[in-house]
């Protein structure tokens, strides 16, 4: 007999015909009800037990936790909320549950609490629905790219440079940290270890993504990446996912077209393949938004945000108008800001960002053409020779979410800005070929994908939507 899910078994019509289903127990009332769930669906399918014709000490091991196997027959619901439930005809317990232990009861726990016991924490509906819709995210993503003709390319986890020029690294290294080599000048000597040079983890797969665009046209790259930044922040972590496309022949106004278009159809998707869930979330998101101060709060529901992105058109706008506008803006003059915008060339905070998409436009908006200086070494340098064909682009509820730029395609003007930050020309000189090797324009953009998934959610903290979060002083599991 082929093994059915919950999700399968809720779509469809009551009959007669023996189903088996195997799953975990969320509640069991009266010695009568089990609420069932196998992960499949938020939704649990109830099953109807026939309690006198069953050991009183086996009914005491249907424990809330505990993994069992039914057999019986779907039927009409004679309770509220389902169509459909099983009658139980036979049950074998594959794993007992001591209730006394089990961290996971059926109540409100805290989420400071089931990141203690992250293992445990998706047999929640809120976590359960979270890991439902990065999946379904991750495989949106996938799918978007290759049915656009882009490449997956795996870029290196472990590197020789900066890419960011930020030096928040993680070194990776097989050197005795109690007996290290040492140069004359007394600094370590990382011609003996690995990889004969300093090495470290990634903090992002662009330069590589790059080199890649330059042969075969359109590549992305969608893989782990590394901070060590020391922050405790609810946006910040030390390992984290980044979607990092690239376009050879691509500039900036394409590659804002295909942010754009990216953005709505992964998001339109998982709204159609995770109604369910994002419905459950829009509760606990509105449940959570009536908590918070009245000027704190969202004036969108979770889905309401969603729909939001997927039918505007998001609003392109100079950084410099940008500015403009917050210069003058109500809660600039009034001093509301908690960081006042006072002359051009400042960097923009998130509470600049949620006002100009959420107060003034109110609809998404990619902002371009940002200062040089506050830019990576990268970026295409304009005309007018201090700003850069950078973008970003800023959803309600959470700022900034994807940052691209058009790459600097000329050999001559990459080399003085890599010689202004005193980036070595030796440590990029792979990069630097793309530029004497059949230059071109090209442009891509970089997303965090729990910035994305934290947006689809609604979540308000970054270690509730990846399964286990690294961040300061934790590395647990």
């Amino acid at each position: 007999m082929k093994l059915s899910t919950v999700s399968e078994l809720l779509a469809k019509v009551p009959s007669l015909k023996e189903i088996e289903i195997k799953g975990w127990v969320r509640t069991f009332r009266a010695n009568r009800f089990i609420a069932l769930n196998d992960g499949s669906t938020i939704n649990n399918i109830q099953c109807v037990v026939d309690f006198e014709k069953m050991d009183e000490s086996f009914l005491k091991r249907i424990t809330t936790g505990a993994a069992i196997h039914i057999k019986g027959e779907l039927v009409e619901s004679l309770g509220r909320g389902q169509k459909v439930e099983i009658k139980v005809n036979t049950i074998n317990i594959l794993g007992d549950c001591d209730p006394d232990e089990f961290p996971i009861q059926p109540k409100k726990h805290t989420f400071e609490f089931l990141r203690e016991n992250a293992h445990l924490r998706t047999r929640t509906n809120t976590f359960s629905a979270v890991m439902r819709i990065r999946s379904t995210l991750s495989f949106a993503i996938h799918k978007y790219f290759v049915d656009n003709g882009f490449y997956h390319m795996h870029a290196p986890i472990i590197t020789g440079s900066d890419a960011e020029g930020a030096g928040e690294m993680f070194r990776v290294s097989s050197l005795n940290p109690e007996n290290l080599p040492k140069s004359e000048d007394g600094s370590i000597d990382y011609s003996q270890d690995f990889f004969g040079k300093e090495t470290n983890l990634t903090v992002s797969g662009q330069l590589e993504a790059e080199t890649y665009a330059m042969s075969l046209g359109k590549v992305y790259t969608f893989g782990p990446t590394f901070r060590a930044e020391n922050s405790n922040t609810s946006r910040h972590l030390a390992e984290f996912w980044m979607i990092e496309p690239e376009v050879a022949f691509m500039d900036l106004a394409g590659n804002m077209d295909l942010a754009e278009d990216f953005l709505k159809n992964v998001l339109k998707y998982t709204l159609e393949k995770n109604r369910e869930d994002l419905e459950f979330l829009d509760k606990r998101f509105l449940d959570e938004e009536k908590r918070k101060p009245q000027i704190e709060r969202s004036e969108m529901s979770l889905i309401e945000k969603l729909n939001f992105v997927i039918n505007n058109n998001f609003k392109r706008v100079s950084y410099t108008e940008a500015i403009e506008i917050l210069r003058q803006s109500k809660p600039n003059k009034k001093k509301k800001f908690k960081y006042l915008i006072e002359n051009w060339g400042s960097d923009l905070q998130s509470e600049h960002e949620r006002f100009l998409v959420e107060k003034h436009f109110k609809c998404p908006v990619i902002l371009f053409d940002y200062p040089a200086t506050i830019k990576a070494f990268y970026m295409r340098l304009n005309e007018d020779g201090k700003t850069v064909r950078a973008m970003d682009i800023l959803f309600p509820g959470i700022g900034e979410i994807v940052g691209g730029s058009q790459r600097e395609e000329r050999l001559e003007v990459l080399k003085e800005k890599m010689a202004k930050l005193d980036i070595p020309e030796e440590e990029l000189w792979w990069y630097l070929d793309l530029r004497k090797y059949g230059t071109a324009v090209h442009s891509g953009f970089g997303l965090g994908f729990e910035r994305l998934i934290m947006f689809a959610t609604g979540m308000g903290n970054i270690r509730d939507v990846i399964p286990y979060p690294r961040t300061p002083q934790n590395a647990e599991f």
